[in-house]
């Protein structure tokens, strides 16, 4: 077996001034509103056998990309540093320049989910991922289900931009469905430059009483369309903490691809992120 990687979690200091942590005082996330910092993680994946790591960023500011690519320099494990720079700003190539050549930057994010619904197609957005596509920086697509529709024409426009899907583009886990969900993905998965992250599962599900049973069908779906050559496992912590802990999602993912091939194991657990992010191990 080749080097295991968890290709999304995050980390957050709430003493860190001008940092937006307010969701985290939201009703229901108590578990999760405090400091998550490597500490906390190295034990963790440790016990579960993963080898190396990939931070994806919670906040919109280069100061949080800097403040963790300090962190990769310490900690060979977290390999891989996914930040943000201002696709919608003229300074996105210069704020770009700053980290593109760092080993540990390995793309950006935007917390699309938070933004209207076509956000993502906006002509100054577009203009920012051609800019990443220039440069041939990755770029997570944080979407809800309404968003995922823009996927595939992201994708088409940009066929040179590697593209992953965080979470699955959250599908109705909880409620059990994959209509208004599927359609979509499947078209999202046309495309050969997208990829999928096998990721936040359990908060879509039901926090209390979720199984890896309830995770399944997305997960074959996943499978079926994108195939084990562009699926990827993510932890999602620590925010999976309000279902689950790091080990419970770890072994629920063992359990969703079980019927998979031995090398197919490897691309999902580790090869596809390694290759995909281009991550120095």
């Amino acid at each position: 077996m080749g080097l295991i990687v968890d290709a999304h979690h995050h980390f957050w200091d709430r003493s860190m001034r001008g940092y937006d942590h307010g969701w985290l005082e939201d009703p229901g996330h108590e578990k999760i509103c405090r400091n998550f910092l490597p500490a906390d993680l190295q034990p963790l994946i440790e016990q579960a056998g993963v080898d190396r790591t990939v931070f994806v960023q919670t906040q919109h500011n280069v100061e949080e990309t800097r403040w963790v690519l300090s962190l990769a320099e310490r900690h060979e494990w977290l390999a891989g540093v996914v930040g943000w720079v201002d696709l919608a700003s003229p300074e996105c190539e210069a704020q770009l320049d700053e980290f593109k050549d760092h080993p540990n930057f390995v793309g950006v994010r935007h917390l699309v989910q938070n933004e209207p619904n076509d956000f993502i197609i906006r002509e100054d957005i577009l203009n920012g991922l051609a800019v990443l596509e220039k440069h041939d920086v990755a770029y997570d697509l944080l979407f809800f289900v309404p968003q995922l529709q823009h996927a595939a024409t992201v994708a088409q426009r940009f066929p040179n931009l590697r593209l992953v899907i965080d979470h699955l583009a959250k599908p109705y886990i909880k409620d059990g469905t994959i209509d208004g969900w599927k359609e979509d993905f499947i078209e999202a998965a046309r495309y050969p430059n997208v990829f999928c992250k096998l990721s936040g599962m359990v908060t879509e599900a039901d926090w209390q009483n979720w199984t890896a049973k309830d995770l399944r069908p997305y997960v074959e779906l996943a499978l079926e369309h994108f195939t084990a050559n562009r699926c990827m496992f993510g932890s999602d912590w620590p925010v999976c903490e309000l279902a689950a802990t790091y080990q419970q999602v770890f072994d629920a993912l063992i359990d969703c691809i079980g019927g998979v091939s031995d090398s197919e194991r490897e691309k999902i657990l580790g090869l596809n992120a390694i290759n995909f992010y281009r991550l120095p191990v």
